[in-house]
């Protein structure tokens, strides 16, 4: 419930429906207890208020019965203390909100913010709607005190509009001093404004009205306060007149949250905003300092800083033409002028950053009531100071440029079509807004799409060569901007920022160190100056400073950075197989783009050390899902000599496309190692890629002794009985190997244990067993990013569920899937083709499941898995006996049994059996095909006809399909 009492009693309810109050005496009541809500009002003093000094004989009982009447449309009347109150929040009645807002409004005053104090004024005065306490019978006390609180908040209000460039209306406080003619401040007001009107005569005529008239009605002069303002207005002509702030030719776009914060630091005396070139640190500063009384100052143009103090004396009006040149020192004077409340605004420290610490140090310990922002890519370095760092643009980056490109396109818009181009441009320039500005302007020559692709064949600094004419030198190109703080680093300092750019994505402080050969404190003053940002755990320069430091990259640079992430990944890979795994990827996953850098220079430059960050780096992209990241750096390596034969063969394994002469060439080195590998990993990834390639004493003897390798090998042999017609043998093998893992705490072996569990329980159709395998080893796979595999374990558990009949949760598995190979930009998988087109009956995606088939041992797999679904059986046994894995074959038999006389039928499913070495649970296809046999057969012949075809050994039963 809301109460107006600053004009006739108004009440609102919750919805802003009014309420209505009936009854004079009612209504006054409600008037009297809302100006003093939440305290108790007398009955006295109510009786007073309502019958002045000639109340009814009964006054008390008639106080009760309005009480009575009241209480009927309003909550929140109560009895206490021999009196009423009114129970309600201070801000829904007007009155109190009023006087809230005024005091408010009035801090923000004196405290310099008149623009908030403007908007806090006007709401407040906006309450009113007429007088004040209008229902009140003999309220006048009350209403005479809220009217002065009125008229003071107005005065406030206008002292607020005459410190802002808008000024207030000349007419409407000739209004108000004609309603209260004896209000010196109201005088001084008009007077003001009139001055700020350029109507200097009338502003002086209206101070000789006053005069008169105060010694006319009063007897007095005016006060100390009107005849300071006349003046200071008789003097304007000889005062000196302070730089304002900038006028801006365009809107200012986005950076709200850093306005916001500089708004919340008014009350700190010095803040300095920092960042690289072309932030819009000096955009952000001048539009924070709107609304306030300040002074601007360029130091850009000052190189010297001896000059820094005359720079800020001819911001003030206060230069040495037109005074005597022995005018004393230029610090005593500035003191003198800025003793007061004001905001000076230092733009552009850098180049003389030490002088303007200085100055500020003196200004501010000598002029309390000053306050100092400013501008520069390094800190001022003073105590007290607060930074605001000022990063690129993010989410406002799209919306600068869509601003500025409408002003040189008119029509121009970001659409759903470009927004993506757009974006793309934002982030290849920074998200500076300076830059973004001197892309948009190209639009005027190209499409967007044009300009994004410009920028990657030409260069930034090419295409943005032309700017503004009217801007500084220094803002006129993006070269421009970052030359303008390369000039001002010491020898020293360009030397490491140039090794820097070396660095892709960032770097390690450790990472810095080996490859820049710096020391703690040039790294520091990198930072201060803006050249370098830090986390505080990894260092990074933005990619417009990047490329103009790589310019001036020394030759030995590339070499000391590739052999400083050969070191890294050589040291991070016996960590992955352990249970510092997840923090070792995290290491690897930080300088992903450094490792890749390395390799493709190396590729070209030394393919040695190509090769050996090629074989350090396999675990690292198998278990993150990036393993077709390196395709393109290893094919390049595939040209150039090996001497290093396991090296050479984790080339292979990543290089695309794939060259065949080279794989019969790794599979030749693989059959001739005899020692222990130095990364088992690539015999691991050698074996899921082409299958059983060598007797299980030549693995165990590649992969080494250690817990870890050991299970590596017990893990390969368990998945190949499984594959092999052996699953109770493989499942208690895996069973092993998955303690082992978790005494380990490796995880990716887990994943790959509990995957195979899972397979082999659903299989049994202990589905809920297989859905809690699978999900611990989703949950593993999701934590490495391993998207591949999840793919997979997902495609398994989806066939699962089609077993069970849940056909539904079966298409949002595979979905799923999909969407997780298109997020790891992986080819169309198979698996998820024949599974969504098996759910749907949709030929069409079988036959795409067909088409992207692999040729490998796992794609032969699915290839037959596709041709059964796809009611293809002769092809898809013929295929299947291609395959290592005696369960493809298994599965094409049964496929093929389904169109087979019911005897050979049953026989057949027999055969499958044997082969598998056990029956898959609920299979709807076989199900089918027993169902159909059965009914043709007879339950005994049937039983008789598929038991001969499960006693067969596997020889019988290669032969019995031969």
């Amino acid at each position: 419930m809301r109460i107006g009492i600053l004009g006739s009693l108004e009440v609102w309810g919750d919805d802003g429906a009014p309420i209505a109050v009936g009854g004079p005496r009612p209504r006054a009541l409600l008037m009297l207890l809302a100006y003093n809500a939440n305290r108790v009002v007398t009955v006295d003093a109510i009786v007073a208020a309502q019958y002045g000094e000639d109340p009814p004989a009964d006054a008390a009982g008639a106080v009760q019965a309005h009480v009575s009447r009241l209480r009927k449309v309003v909550d929140g009347v109560t009895f206490a203390g021999g009196g009423y109150r009114l129970a309600v929040d201070a801000d829904d009645v007007d009155a109190l909100r009023f006087e809230r807002l005024a005091a408010d409004g009035r801090r923000l005053l004196q405290a310099g913010a008149y623009d908030k104090a403007a908007a806090m004024l006007r709401e407040a005065t906006g309450l009113w709607r007429g007088p004040a306490l209008a229902d009140l019978p003999f309220g006048g006390a009350r209403a005479a005190r809220l009217d002065e609180l009125r008229l003071a908040a107005m005065e406030d209000l206008i002292d607020a509009e005459l410190a802002l460039p808008t000024g207030t209306s000349v007419a409407e406080l000739r209004t108000l001093v004609a309603a209260n003619p004896l209000r010196e401040r109201l005088r001084g007001q008009l007077m003001r404004a009139l001055h700020a009107a350029g109507r200097q005569a009338e502003a002086l005529a209206e101070f000789e009205d006053t005069r008169r008239l105060l010694a006319d009605e009063l007897g007095a002069d005016p006060s100390a306060d009107l005849a300071a303002t006349h003046l200071a207005i008789l003097r304007t002509d000889h005062m000196p007149r302070r730089a304002g702030l900038p006028a801006q030719l365009t809107s200012f776009v986005g950076r709200s949250a850093e306005l916001a914060r500089l708004d919340s630091l008014r009350d700190t005396r010095l803040v300095t905003i920092v960042g690289p070139g072309g932030t819009g640190k000096t955009r952000l500063a001048v539009e924070a300092a709107r609304g306030r009384e300040a002074c601007f100052v360029d130091l850009s143009p000052v190189s010297d800083g001896d000059l820094v103090p005359h720079a800020v004396l001819g911001a003030l009006g206060l230069r040495e033409s037109g005074f005597a040149l022995d005018t004393g020192d230029p610090m005593r004077r500035l003191v003198a002028a800025l003793d007061q409340p004001i905001l000076l605004v230092l733009d552009n420290c850098e180049r003389v950053v030490a002088a303007a610490a200085a100055l500020a140090r003196t200004l501010l310990s000598e002029c309390p009531g000053l306050s100092i922002l400013a501008t520069s890519r390094e800190p001022l370095g003073l105590t007290g100071e607060t930074l605001l760092p000022l990063a690129p643009l993010e989410q406002d980056a799209v919306r600068l440029f869509a601003d500025r490109a409408a002003a040189v396109r008119p029509g121009f818009s970001v659409t759903d079509r470009n927004r993506d181009t757009v974006a793309s441009i934002c982030a290849a320039v920074d998200g500076l807004p300076l830059a973004i500005e001197l892309a948009a302007a190209r639009l005027r020559q190209f499409t967007v799409e044009e300009l994004a692709e410009r920028l990657v064949t030409q260069g930034l600094f090419r295409l943005l060569s032309r700017g503004d004419r009217t801007m500084a030198a220094r803002h006129q190109t993006l070269r421009a901007v970052v030359a303008w703080s390369w000039d001002l680093l010491t020898p020293a300092e360009q030397a490491v920022a140039a090794r820097f750019s070396v660095f892709t994505g960032g770097a390690s402080l450790a990472a810095v160190e080996a490859v820049c050969e710096t020391t703690d404190d040039v790294l520091a003053d990198l930072i201060d100056r803006s050249l370098i940002e830090t986390d505080g755990r990894r260092y990074r320069m933005l990619d417009t400073i990047r490329w103009f430091c790589a310019e001036r990259l020394p030759p030995d640079a590339r070499r000391a950075h590739a052999r400083y992430y050969l070191t890294l990944a050589e040291r991070a890979d016996p960590h992955l197989r352990s249970a510092e795994q997840l923090d070792w990827l995290a290491t690897l996953s930080a300088d992903h783009d450094n490792l890749m850098a390395a390799l493709r220079w190396s590729a070209d430059n030394d393919p040695a050390t190509g090769y050996r960050i090629v074989a350090a780096l396999t675990a690292y992209w198998w278990l993150s899902g990036r393993r077709s990241q390196a395709s393109e750096a290893c094919a390049a390596l595939l040209e150039r000599d090996f001497v290093l034969d396991e090296q050479y063969v984790a080339g292979v394994l990543h290089a695309a496309p794939k060259d065949e002469a080279h794989w019969a060439r790794a599979a030749e080195v693989m059959r001739g190692l005899t020692g222990p590998m130095r990364y088992p990993f690539v015999a691991a990834v050698w074996g899921m890629t082409t299958g059983p390639w060598g007797p299980l004493d030549q693995t165990d003897q590649l992969l080494g002794a250690g817990p870890w390798n050991a299970a590596l090998g017990r893990l390969s042999l368990a998945m190949m009985k499984v594959l092999d017609g052996r699953p109770a043998e493989g499942e208690a093998e895996l069973r092993d190997v998955l303690t082992t893992f978790r005494d380990l705490g490796e995880r990716w072996g887990m994943a790959q244990a509990l995957d195979w569990l899972g397979e082999v329980a659903s299989w049994r159709g202990e589905w809920d067993r297989a859905a809690t395998l699978w999900a611990e080893s989703l949950a593993h796979y999701e934590r490495f990013g391993a998207l591949e595999e999840c793919v997979d374990v997902l495609c398994r558990r989806a066939d699962c569920l089609m077993r069970q009949g849940d056909a539904a949760a079966a298409e949002s598995d595979f979905r799923r899937a999909g969407e997780l190979t298109k997020r790891a930009g992986l080819p169309e998988s198979p698996e998820v083709l024949l599974g969504l087109g098996s759910v749907s009956g949709s030929a069409e995606l079988l036959a795409r499941a067909l088409a992207v088939t692999g040729d490998d041992f796992l794609g032969m797999q699915t290839r037959a898995r596709v041709l059964t679904a796809l009611g293809r059986h002769e092809e898809a046994v013929a295929v299947a006996w291609t395959s290592p894995m005696i369960t493809t074959l298994a599965a094409a038999v049964e496929g093929l049994a389904s169109v087979q006389p019911a005897s050979r039928a049953a026989f057949l499913l027999g055969t499958a059996v044997a082969l598998r070495g056990t029956t898959i649970a609920g299979d709807p296809t076989v199900a089918a095909t027993a169902a159909k046999a059965t009914d043709e057969l007879g339950a005994e012949a049937f039983a008789a006809a598929y038991a001969d075809g499960v006693r067969q050994t596997r020889d019988q039963a290669l032969t019995a399909l031969s």
